[in-house]
């Protein structure tokens, strides 16, 4: 089945990373804020908060402190949109449904017992 334009891969990955910016939908994170709520590493959540950025769920933007000052790059902040929050929400509600229908289906699959 085709997904929507507007609606990412609901890859194990990307829902770890959307579960964290749901944890408190309105908050801003950086980079490595969501490698440690989601556990994954940079290389693998970055190319994710761009596909999530270039479909409008979130919204990103660079903080003003001059990284000379900090000691440390510039950081790159990002939150869910409106919009975004809702959609994460509705994927993420369908691709638990889906993982559960398949574990009805196919138990051993899901880590459910197998017969």
């Amino acid at each position: 089945m085709p997904h929507e334009p507007s609606a990412p891969r609901m890859t194990l990955p990307t829902q770890l990373v959307l579960r964290a910016f749901l944890e408190q939908p309105t908050e801003e994170l950086y980079g490595l804020e969501v490698c440690a709520r989601a556990q994954l590493a940079s290389g693998t959540i970055h190319p994710i908060l761009a596909r999530l950025e270039s479909i409008g769920w979130l919204i990103s933007h660079w903080e003003d402190a001059d990284p000379r000052e900090q000691g440390r790059p510039r950081r790159r902040y990002y939150r869910l949109s409106p919009d975004g929050a809702v959609s994460a929400r509705e994927a993420l509600a369908r691709a638990t449904a889906n993982r559960s229908a398949l574990g009805a289906l196919r138990p051993g699959l899901s880590g459910g017992a197998s017969t």
